[in-house]
């Protein structure tokens, strides 16, 4: 019997891309059987050094405009509800992905994986400020995940989890979110998760 394929997922909670992709690669990882490997890590601070990766307000005025068109465009294409501009925008990402790492260790892939889709909505369309721990108690209590996991969120454990992840993710080559890695095959950004699909169906 042929093993389980499974993806690492790179992204940050607060990345517009992960946001677009989010739920149409979950549903492709279920219908070819694959297993997720949810890996939230610190893109900004300690991916985009080491990779050539500059934050949104350090890029060059055109990059800035046509990021925006972009966007625009994958939500109408995708018929996904995207604030082009939201209100807590840029926003520090690391005690919500902490708090998704601390889900999946203590409640499982299925559970993190909903609580990124949430947090990753209340950036991009609810424009909530997911760095106010009320917001995030908030997403916890609509995920059904018990209160104490913001305490969680802040252990040893998920702190450490965090920094693998996000060596990992240096050691894998990824320098943007969000990818997807198959075997140590990368596919960077939403707009290649076909060639992700064709990937896992050669596998099947």
């Amino acid at each position: 019997m042929a093993s389980t394929l499974s993806v690492d997922y790179y992204f940050a909670p607060n990345s517009p891309w992960t946001y677009l992709g989010h739920q149409r690669f979950a549903d492709i990882a279920k219908r070819h059987g694959a297993a997720v490997r949810i890996l939230p890590c610190d893109l900004g601070g300690k991916v985009f050094p080491v990779s050539g990766g500059l934050p949104l307000a350090k890029r060059a005025p055109q990059r800035q405009a046509y990021r925006l068109v972009e966007l625009q465009r994958f939500s109408e294409w995708l018929d996904v509800p995207l604030t082009l501009k939201p209100r807590y925008f840029p926003v520090q990402p690391d005690d919500a992905a902490k708090l998704i790492v601390a889900v999946d260790l203590l409640d499982g892939t299925e559970a993190a994986m909903k609580l990124a889709g949430a947090v990753l909505r209340a950036v991009w369309v609810e424009e909530q400020n997911i760095a106010d721990e009320r917001v995030l108690a908030e997403l916890l209590a609509r995920q059904g995940l018990a209160p104490r996991r913001l305490e969680d969120g802040h252990s040893q454990a998920a702190a450490e989890r965090y920094e693998l992840n996000t060596q990992q993710a240096i050691d894998a080559g990824v320098f943007g979110a969000p990818t997807y890695a198959v075997e140590g095959e990368l596919f960077w950004g939403q707009d290649r998760l076909d060639f992700l699909e064709r990937r896992l169906q050669r596998s099947r």
